[in-house]
């Protein structure tokens, strides 16, 4: 597959996320301003795809002109949970008074990491999550998408499926659907089929039943934000799905570059949840599914504290929280 998100012609080309699964498309985003609203409307989408679509905004700005700095704000801004977006635009930002083409090296050096750390983080959950369970092949549970689609290239969460299903140790992947978006029903099912992995798809509800019945081995999420104490960003729903695989003794791993820690933040409360529109879940398909007038809490995130998660891996392995972050 290609990158998700790529520099062709002077233009940021991405998959088109939110054409999927039905039309596999791609997006040419020549301003700023196609780019902040492909962010915004999960068009790209996936912690790690929007660092390097961050850096590549940085650049269009950069060979636009203008107030580059300005522009690089809008960028940064147009999802506020997610860290590797700012940081993305900062590691572009930081070449500017060096001109355009080394701004666009330098987002270009972040599209080329990607794929390389993925991989790196990938592999060493895979022995992590080997490690947590004695039945082969696995039974995995994944929430959201955190793939090659919410990645640069290869993903982080299914890496680790990539990685196992290489060596003939998956049995199957139960994929939430992710309510309200979809992004597992849409994204990660359609991941699962090309890459020829055995998937059934669940609702979100039916998770914790799951792991009642055993037919969970691990729990495999990715990651939005992590704190300096090892609390967790993610999908809305991860939360409740710690809560639920503490309870029966499932291991839950989370898997994501470095570059998703945020040092800067000393524990979860400090994370500024995005929250969005009251259509997400008041309409579906176009028709409207609640009542006129419904008052709506659409969190897109929430926070797993440290204490529900079996190991945060990353490239350098499985990472150990900041003592002071941890013991206050």
């Amino acid at each position: 597959m290609r990158r998700t998100v790529d520099w062709a012609e002077g233009a940021v080309e991405i998959i088109d996320q939110v054409a999927l699964p039905g039309e596999y498309r791609t997006l040419r985003l020549r301003t700023v301003d196609e780019l902040v609203d492909a962010v915004r409307r999960l068009a790209v989408r996936g912690a790690p795809a929007l660092g390097g679509a961050g850096a590549l905004g940085v650049a269009l700005a950069a060979f636009a002109g203008g107030d580059v700095r300005a522009e690089a704000k809008r960028v940064a801004e147009a999802r506020p949970t997610a860290v590797n977006l700012s940081w993305g635009v900062a590691r572009a930002l930081a070449k500017l008074d060096d001109g355009p083409e080394a701004v666009l090296a330098e987002a270009l050096a972040v599209l080329d990491e990607d794929e390389r750390l993925n991989r790196a983080a990938s592999a060493h959950a895979a022995e992590v999550v080997l490690g947590a369970s004695q039945r082969r092949p696995l039974r995995l549970l994944s929430h959201c998408n955190a793939g090659h689609l919410a990645t640069v290239a290869w993903g982080t969460a299914l890496g680790v499926v990539w990685h196992l299903h290489e060596r003939g140790l998956v049995e199957s992947v139960l994929v939430d659907e992710t309510r309200p978006l979809l992004q597992g029903a849409r994204l990660t099912a359609w991941e699962l089929a090309q890459a020829g992995v055995p998937y059934r798809i669940q609702p979100d509800g039916a998770a914790a039943a799951a792991m009642a019945r055993g037919l969970v081995d691990c729990v495999l999420v990715g990651a939005d934000r992590i704190t300096a104490n090892g609390d967790v960003a993610n999908k809305i729903g991860t939360y409740g799905l710690a809560i639920a695989a503490a309870h029966h003794g499932v291991p839950f791993v989370v898997v994501a570059p470095s570059s998703t820690v945020d040092e800067s933040l000393p524990t979860g409360a400090d994370i500024v949840i995005e929250e969005r529109a009251a259509g997400e879940l008041t309409d579906f398909g176009g028709l409207r599914v609640a009542p006129e007038g419904a008052a709506v809490f659409n969190p897109a995130f929430d926070v797993t504290p440290a204490a529900l998660i079996t190991a945060v891996v990353t490239e350098h392995g499985v990472r150990t929280p900041s003592a002071e972050a941890a013991h206050p």
